[in-house]
């Protein structure tokens, strides 16, 4: 499968979930930016999908980036999306513009919800719905010394 063809949008993606649920598939849900990928990604997402079946990222676009990071994204959306959809653990990669991924969870109901350890499970988006619906929420450890904001800033110092 050729990377491009795992970046679906939200109505392409729901009945891909739909057919891998009745499968019988578990389907991993995590988000994020992902301006530079780098060895945190990398290891962050690669534990993310061995929690489950499949792995469905939700990428933020440019205009959510840019509300939640003042001058980022430093990649357009559509760079970052075939980056992470080139990764063998990431099944599918799906924009959202919104603040936060919740209405998007809300469509696909993961049946694992997960999230870095650096956030608390009552604070990951969509934490509430997940868990009424039968899913679990989980925290998976991320590689120290890695954070994009780290990797710009050695870039810029010359460090």
């Amino acid at each position: 499968m050729w990377s491009k063809d795992k970046i679906l949008t939200r109505a392409q993606l729901l009945p891909v979930v739909a057919a891998w649920k009745a499968e019988g598939q578990r389907v991993v849900f995590t988000n994020g930016c992902f301006d530079l990928l780098h060895l945190g990604h990398v290891d962050y997402l690669e534990k993310a999908r061995h929690l489950g079946d499949k792995l469905v990222l939700g990428l933020n676009t440019d205009a959510s980036v840019s509300r939640l990071k003042p001058g980022r994204p430093l990649q357009d959306e559509m760079a970052r999306a075939r980056i992470l959809a080139s990764l063998l653990f990431v099944d599918a990669v799906v924009l959202f513009d919104e603040q936060t991924p919740l209405a998007l969870i809300e469509a696909v109901l993961p049946d694992i919800l997960v999230k870095g350890d650096d956030y608390p499970i009552s604070g990951i988006v969509g934490h509430e719905v997940v868990l009424q619906n039968g899913g679990q929420v989980l925290t998976v450890p991320l590689v120290a010394g890695y954070s994009t904001s780290r990797i710009v800033e050695r870039i810029l110092t010359g460090a």
